[in-house]
């Protein structure tokens, strides 16, 4: 995945016998279907607050605006900034809704933020079609990150070999990707009726990233790609944080050794989060205070017998459903008191 952590760079002639020696084992790891690696009771929870925002439907068409609005901004802002991209939450908002400039900012950050907008427009625009998801649509996404940044490698794959700095493992080479694609189209026709909705997407966005197709922009089109997903079924889009960004690298890598857990359970709650973003703007604001409200740390503490202190290590450690919203924790009067049950069954 390019950025300032990870870096892509041509492959030295050194590399390409350690690219050859992986390339077999490499193939079969990236096409693998069988290991389910998710937390059942994430995956529960992530699913309870599904059923929750549909009994809800339909929404009022002014709160889906604003929603959307603010999901296309924070979307925008984070996968960019994941990546590099040094413009500001506010600056973004500037450049994709009123067409501004920002001085001492590169043009090519002006773009990568229109861009993106462009490329969640376009997502919409697959759904509404019903089109199916093909390589045509994966390229057109790619091509659409890249436009007037490298519109020669735009919406085409590498023809080079790569190395991902910080990556535990090498990609595979460039003469391989027509035929690695081909086979990530039939892995995901072959799997989407037998995953989760969860980890149907989780899964297309890490063989998205460990096949890295592209010379740039692996990163945001497997993300646009994970929320494609996501949408089609109903879900909200799944914001990954800029302020989690070593954690989303860390896990990436800890997949790369096939260590999924951690991985699995980081995108299920940034699905989660925004689950609850929406639960919390649809729902009255006697319901919302009552079961979806976000509670921040100290005011969970006064609901219950723990601290602040072990309660916000109950967050970090994931025993706690909660998120995390810059650097703060907030969990739900419904999530602490799932886990407070939970305690007293042991």
């Amino acid at each position: 995945m390019p950025g300032n952590i990870l870096e892509v760079m041509a492959c030295p002639r050194g590399c390409a016998a350690a690219l050859h020696n992986q390339e077999t084992s490499d193939i079969v790891k990236y096409m693998k279907s069988d290991v389910i690696a998710s937390n059942q009771d994430l995956l529960k929870s992530i699913e309870g607050k599904k059923r929750e925002l549909d009994a809800l439907r339909p929404f009022p068409p002014e709160i889906v605006r604003k929603l959307n609005e603010q999901f296309i901004l924070e979307w925008t802002y984070n996968s960019n900034a994941i990546e590099g991209n040094t413009l500001s939450l506010q600056e973004t908002e500037l450049v994709i809704n009123r067409g501004l400039t920002i001085g001492n900012k590169t043009l090519k950050e002006h773009f990568e933020a229109i861009n993106h907008k462009d490329g969640i427009e376009y997502l919409y625009a697959l759904i509404k079609k019903k089109k199916i998801l093909d390589e045509s649509a994966i390229l057109e996404i790619h091509k659409l990150i890249l436009k007037n940044i490298n519109d020669v490698e735009a919406g085409t794959y590498r023809k080079t070999n790569v190395m991902i700095l910080g990556a535990v493992h090498l990609p595979p080479s460039a003469v391989k990707l027509p035929r690695l694609m081909q086979e990530f189209m039939e892995w995901y026709y072959s799997n989407k009726a037998k995953l989760s909705v969860i980890e149907l997407a989780a899964w297309v966005h890490y063989k998205l990233v460990y096949i890295h197709p592209f010379i740039d922009g692996n990163g945001r089109t497997a993300r646009l790609l994970m929320n494609l997903i996501l949408i089609t079924h109903g879900y909200p889009p799944a914001v990954i944080l800029n302020v989690d960004r070593k954690k989303y690298y860390r896990v990436l890598k800890e997949a790369d050794r096939e260590k999924y857990g951690n991985y699995f359970d980081f995108i299920g709650r940034s699905v989660e989060r925004s689950l609850m973003i929406y639960l919390n703007a649809l729902k009255s604001k006697n319901d919302a205070e009552d079961a979806y409200g976000y509670i921040n740390m100290n005011g969970a503490s006064k609901l219950c017998d723990y601290s602040l202190e072990y309660l916000s290590y109950l967050a970090r450690t994931g025993r706690l459903s909660a998120i995390k919203i810059g650097r703060n924790w907030f969990t739900t009067r419904e999530a602490l008191l799932d886990y407070i049950a939970k305690v007293k069954k042991k």
